[in-house]
Order: C-alpha cells, then sequence, then structure tokens
C-alpha cells in the first residue's frame, strides 16, 4: 500500500484564497500492487502526470496550500467519483448506465493506462475497491474540501487550480485547425465550474509567458471540476493541462534541458494566479 493518502504542504501564512491540488503525480508504488499487474514498472507509470508535484511546488511560498496525491493513478483515480466502479474489473459491480470514463476503462479504479493497455489479468474483489477509496479517495478529498472551506471562510472566496499534465499527442485534437499548437488547456466545464474573470486572470498568466492557452478542448475538466466548482456561491474550480513535451521527456519519463526554465516560469505563474485569489483585483474592479 502507498505510504500516505495525500502530502499537504501548508504556506507559513495563508495570504490567497487558491488551493493547488495535483491528483496525478503520486508516483509511490506499493511492490504490492505491481506484482499484481500485466505492466512493467515503466509503463506502469505512463497514466502519471509526472513532475506537476514539482512544477507547483512554489505555490505554498505565494501563501497557498498545495495538496498532492499519495497513490499513484494506476492505482486509484482522485479525479473520478467514488461511485465511478468498472463492472468490466471488479466482481459483484454492475453497470449504472453508460460512463463514457468507466466504459473506457477509466474509473475511480482504471482497468487501464494510456492506450489502453490492461493493468491487471482478470477481475479483483470488489473489498480491494472499497479499502483503496476508504484509505486514499476519502482522506483526499475530506482534506480537500475543508481546504476549500478555509479559503471562504477566510477571504469569501475558494479558488481550486486542479494541475495535471497531457500527453503530447493529446493536442493533436485541439490543434485541428489552429494556427498554433496549444500548449496549455484550461478547463472550467465550459463556463461552469468557474467565472470567467478568474479564468481570464489564469488565461492571461499563462499566455505573458508566451505559452499558448486554450479553454476546455480537449479537456473541459473532470470529477473534481464538477464537484467543487459552485461560482454561485464563491467557489471555483478549474483544471489546467499542461503538454508534457515542454517540461519532460515523455517515453523516458523524466525531465528533459528545459525542465528547470519551465519550472521558473510556472513560478511566476503561480505568483500571478495566487495575486488574483487575493481578492485585491477583483475589489479594484468593482
Amino acid at each position: 500500500m502507498p505510504r500516505i493518502a495525500y502530502d499537504l504542504i501548508h504556506p507559513e501564512r495563508r495570504t490567497t484564497s487558491v488551493v493547488f491540488a495535483s491528483p496525478h503525480s503520486g508516483r509511490d508504488y506499493p511492490w504490492t500492487f505491481v506484482r499484481k499487474t500485466l505492466l512493467d514498472q515503466h509503463s506502469i507509470r505512463s497514466s502519471e502526470d509526472a513532475f506537476v508535484d514539482k512544477l507547483f511546488e512554489f505555490a505554498p511560498k505565494c501563501g497557498a496550500p498545495l495538496l498532492l496525491a499519495g497513490a499513484p493513478r494506476a492505482y486509484i483515480d482522485l479525479n473520478r467519483a467514488a461511485e465511478e466502479l468498472d463492472p468490466a474489473l471488479f466482481e459483484g459491480v454492475k453497470s449504472r448506465g453508460h460512463n463514457p470514463r468507466v466504459a473506457s476503462g477509466l474509473g475511480v479504479i482504471p482497468r487501464v493506462v494510456s492506450n489502453g493497455r490492461a493493468i491487471y489479468r482478470g477481475k479483483l474483489p470488489l473489498s480491494e475497491a472499497e479499502r483503496r477509496i476508504d484509505s486514499y479517495w476519502r482522506p483526499y478529498h475530506a482534506m480537500l474540501r475543508k481546504l476549500l472551506e478555509q479559503s471562504r471562510a477566510s477571504f469569501g472566496e475558494a479558488i481550486l487550480v486542479d494541475c495535471h499534465s497531457m500527453p503530447h499527442e493529446a493536442m493533436d485534437i485541439a490543434a485541428r485547425g489552429a494556427v498554433k499548437r496549444p500548449e496549455i488547456v484550461i478547463g472550467d466545464r465550459h463556463g461552469a465550474s468557474a467565472s470567467n474573470q478568474i479564468v481570464d486572470q489564469i488565461e492571461a498568466a499563462f499566455a505573458a509567458e508566451g505559452l499558448h492557452v486554450v479553454r476546455n478542448v480537449p479537456f473541459a475538466g473532470a470529477y473534481t471540476c464538477q464537484a467543487y466548482g459552485r461560482p454561485s456561491y464563491g467557489q471555483h474550480a478549474i483544471q489546467i493541462e499542461i503538454d508534457r513535451s515542454l517540461y519532460m521527456n515523455e517515453q523516458m519519463i523524466r525531465p528533459n534541458g528545459n525542465f528547470e526554465a519551465f519550472r521558473r516560469i510556472l513560478k511566476r505563474v503561480t505568483a500571478e494566479i495566487c495575486e488574483a485569489g487575493s481578492g485585491q483585483e477583483r475589489l479594484a474592479a468593482e
């Protein structure tokens, strides 16, 4: 079993309503899990948002908490609902209607990694899903809810920035008909999970660094944005997807020569996002 459900890095002092979270960068693969898979230790990591935790590690210095997954995505996906169980993977689970994520093998306990490669041979007992959800999913989301509640209590609003990375090839979809290939995708569920003003500020922070940003294509935000984005209640959830080729060698799953330079870019972007969450800019505009 992974050692921890999550890692929470606190700022010395909360100065912004922003909460950063990385649900897919966990890389603590227990041997009991690895030995049960059909995949080698390299292939099992292909679903990982590798090094995203390192890209955003400056957030606490800017006054924002940073919540990191303790378990890897191939073990449990914290950006799925706890009820998104795959009947093709677990004994005794019945289909609850068509769910495209579950149908493709990407439920809360994934059946496959990237390119549809199967993780297991055969089905698992339902008790295994329940154990993982109770041990990792529930503690992570309980803490995420607590952090957002603290933001609303202290600042009158909460802004969740859910941090992800995407395979370079995923941009083929977003690049169709575009003059320039997208490098950052901001997901706000087409305006349903965050106010347009906040999303505009986040987009501007990336664009100021020369990065090409698009919204909602091909990633509009999954469970986390859907569950926590309540702009009418002053709670906003935004998903950030970063082209992995900007900072890592995807085949080797290791930082590339641009990693440190890109991390410095993310440091500046993170500071701008935290400033947007201080409320000062919106107060001045009102």
